[in-house]
């Protein structure tokens, strides 16, 4: 267990650090190539933060263990609102730009709709996975088209978060950071799959559990530090843009490679089709109006966001041990919480109206 416990820290820390070097080259060699800031910023970095999902979700399905594929993706998504929005918003309210209300977020929730559509029957097919994949490209290319009419001030916002240095200039170094990042997520994925299946395995937890908390959180921590950072600099839409843009590609770009890496598509367990994708659908949802009111993420609303993720993660805790007091704790987030956090949304966008109307 010592010796597993070690591969898993090492093999985290790997993908960590190889998704910063993956990101760093990247977006040095976009702008080298003459590619404009903001569409490093919308897709490079948002897309190159969720290269540790990607690794991790094509490992485990090429190693017999889908169940951690999809709950790796379905539980990054989860943390990337709950946690790494709740966190960001604690340290300074979250101002959200118009086009990430109107378009991004709309986006997003479109793609998790899709996503429970076609995991409904139990599996996402190999034609499914190359459409989820389809998608991806189709959108980073309307990005590019739309940043062609981007205002300059949103330009210099995205060039502030492209690393700036003198030792990384030529294209040459820009391309093996690019190969040297990929290298480490590789083999940091490999690490971290087999110790978190030897885990399960340990514990009696199945995969679907491990992928929803342990790796999941695992493989957002350069989604966590992004959006941190950008939230104590200021950048509050980027924090924000950053965590929007790294869902979307989780579910096109991230399972629709992985169903196509398996050959046959990808299974969906009954208990995530049955719990985990829905809860993940509806937290999308509750971005919307959230950022509705006032167009900011408050300090008390990312404390919401926050409990809300302890909540979830408890959930699956007593549910993985059939804990007595799980039917109890059931009917109190069903029968009050959830209604309670309703109204008050409610509330908040009449009188964000009524303000407005004023």
């Amino acid at each position: 267990m010592l010796e597993q416990t070690l591969m898993f820290v090492l093999g985290l820390t790997v993908l960590v650090i190889g998704a910063d070097v993956m990101v760093r080259g990247a977006s040095r060699l976009a702008v080298s190539f003459g590619v404009s800031p903001l569409v490093v910023g919308l897709t490079v970095v948002a897309f190159g933060t969720s290269a540790p999902e990607m690794a991790v979700s094509v490992g485990s399905a090429l190693s017999g263990s889908p169940d951690l594929a999809i709950g790796n993706v379905v539980g990054s998504n989860i943390a990337n609102i709950l946690l790494i929005l709740g966190i960001s918003a604690l340290i300074t309210p979250l101002l959200v730009d118009e086009q990430i209300i109107r378009q991004e977020i709309p986006i997003m929730i479109g793609a998790s709709v899709l996503l429970v559509v076609v995991a409904l029957d139990g599996r996402i097919g190999l034609l499914e996975s190359i459409v989820m994949f389809g998608l991806v490209i189709a959108y980073t290319l309307f990005l590019v088209v739309q940043s062609r009419r981007a205002s300059k001030a949103v330009e210099d916002e995205f060039a502030s978060e492209i690393p700036t240095s003198n030792w990384d200039r030529h294209w040459a170094v820009q391309i093996a950071l690019v190969g040297v990042g990929l290298a480490m997520l590789v083999v940091g994925a490999d690490w971290l799959v087999d110790s978190a299946v030897a885990f399960a395995r340990a514990f009696g937890v199945s995969d679907l559990v491990i992928g929803l908390t342990v790796v999941a959180v695992g493989t957002s921590m350069p989604e966590i530090a992004t959006s941190i950072v950008a939230a104590m600099r200021g950048q509050r839409d980027i924090a924000v843009g950053n965590v929007v843009g790294s869902n979307v590609f989780n579910i096109l770009a991230v399972l629709g490679v992985t169903g196509i890496v398996s050959g046959a598509g990808l299974p969906v367990s009954e208990a995530a089709r049955n719990f985990d994708l829905w809860v993940m659908l509806a937290v999308a949802f509750a971005c919307l109006p959230i950022m509705i009111t006032g167009r900011e993420i408050a300090r008390w609303e990312g404390g919401v966001f926050l409990a809300y993720y302890a909540a979830y993660t408890a959930w699956l805790v007593l549910q993985a041990q059939q804990h007595a007091s799980l039917p109890a704790f059931s009917n109190v987030m069903l029968g009050y919480v959830l209604p309670l956090t309703v109204v008050t949304l409610i509330v908040s966008i009449v009188r964000d109206n009524g303000r407005t109307s004023r």
